[in-house]
């Protein structure tokens, strides 16, 4: 099955064992020197209208995706990684 980016972007991602709602494809990391796809990224759910950040980032590893199928994409939750994103007013209250 060929897809094109556009069309992942409209399919959830579910975890596999406990059918945890991960949310909608939002990015994903290409390895350009190996042609590779790394991961998946689904964007964390924002924080007081996007403006004090968001919550965590899911990164989901190729390996991680069992299967891609017309609506949903299933992964194996065990080792799905998450990155910290900062908010518009997170820089004007950094700590020094």
């Amino acid at each position: 099955m060929i897809s094109r980016f556009s069309e992942i972007r409209r399919k959830e991602v579910v975890g596999l064992s406990d059918g945890t709602k991960y949310g909608y494809v939002n990015d994903l990391s290409i390895d350009t020197g190996n042609s590779k796809m790394i991961s998946l990224i689904v964007y964390g759910k924002p924080r007081f209208f996007g403006l004090f950040g968001r919550e965590d980032d899911f990164v989901i590893r190729w390996e991680d995706i069992e299967k891609i199928g017309g609506d949903i994409i299933l992964v194996r939750c065990d080792h799905i990684g998450r990155r910290r994103r900062k908010g518009f007013f997170s820089e004007f209250f950094a700590n020094p």
